[in-house]
């Protein structure tokens, strides 16, 4: 599967548009990373158990997103976006997206 945020794929023609292939996952925090956080938020710098969580969900994400496509029979998902929305305090979503095509 050829995953790309392109609209096209060189050397490639597209001949059918399937749709919006979709994945997304929510994910909450731990208290263990919370309690970290809050002390990295006080002598600051990066929270690195913050950016593997966010690393994680977003992997996640594009994985169903695959999933998605193959199940619409696509042989690539082009223009793929990413897209994040708090659920509620403490939880996220991770959405990927984008066009599910066939190629000649």
């Amino acid at each position: 599967m050829i995953v790309t945020n392109t609209e096209r794929i060189p050397n490639k023609e597209t001949v059918e548009i399937l749709g919006i292939a979709r994945g997304s996952t929510v994910r909450a925090r731990n208290i263990g990373r919370d309690i970290f956080a809050g002390l990295k938020n006080i002598v600051g710098g990066e929270i690195s158990e913050y950016t593997k969580l966010q690393a994680q969900s977003r992997e996640e994400a594009l994985q169903r997103m695959k999933q998605d496509g193959v199940r619409m029979g696509a042989d690539a998902i082009v223009n793929v976006r990413f897209s994040t929305s708090t659920i509620m305090q403490g939880a996220s979503e991770i959405l990927a997206y984008g066009t599910a095509v066939k190629l000649q």
